[in-house]
């Protein structure tokens, strides 16, 4: 037992066996360093989604549906021809993926009364909301952005923040429990290029991280 205690302190003691330690400590210690400086900057906003616009079509005049001319799940253009209410045709007025379209004729809607949805995918934003005393200072319009959805977990997606809310979102109140004081949440809008993205969809769960440092 004391020849084995001996050999190894005599290998620990061996010049090489020092120095390769040391490089091994001052590798970890610059590597947490580096690391440290890579994230100190960054804010995490995990209450994220991704959110666009959704145009819902309606008659002018009343009528009974005679025709649709697409389908849920149908990418279509802008102007294109959807459905016949009466005599009046409906078009779309952006592009974008039919959501919601009648699947049987002979319905009849009122004025205003929608009968196809469509979500325009091209204007998707990812909206986050963030408590004020998380980061929400240290947040300014054009830094960088990059955000994960759940549907996804292993991609990582790249944008600009956009907007920064000037008002807080009075629905999402919580309380501090170390002054009762209330903590408002603001919202912040992350733009990105959807083309690169096809499969993201509006309403997917998402986690944000900004970039501060610029």
């Amino acid at each position: 037992m004391e020849n084995t205690n001996k050999s190894k302190n005599n290998i620990i003691n061996k010049p090489w066996i020092q120095s390769l330690l040391a490089i091994i400590v001052i590798f970890g210690t610059l590597s947490f360093f580096l690391y440290w400086q890579s994230v100190k900057n960054d804010v995490f906003i995990e209450n994220s989604y991704l959110k666009a616009p959704i145009a819902n079509i309606a008659p002018t005049t009343s009528g009974v549906l005679n025709a649709v001319y697409v389908k849920d799940g149908d990418r279509i253009g802008p102007n294109s021809q959807i459905a016949l209410v009466g005599s009046e045709i409906l078009y779309s007025k952006e592009g974008g993926i039919v959501t919601s379209a009648p699947k049987v004729l002979g319905s009849y809607y009122n004025v205003g009364q929608t009968v196809i949805s469509i979500v325009d995918d091209s204007q998707m934003k990812v909206v986050g909301s963030i408590e004020e005393t998380k980061g929400l200072k240290s947040i300014m319009v054009g830094n960088i952005a990059s955000f994960t959805v759940d549907a996804y977990p292993e991609n990582n997606y790249s944008g600009i923040v956009e907007n920064v809310s000037a008002v807080s979102n009075e629905s999402s109140v919580v309380f501090s429990i170390s002054d009762k004081r209330a903590i408002k949440k603001f919202d912040v809008t992350v733009r990105f290029d959807h083309n690169k993205y096809p499969e993201l969809k509006s309403g997917m769960s998402a986690k944000i991280t900004v970039n501060t440092r610029q």
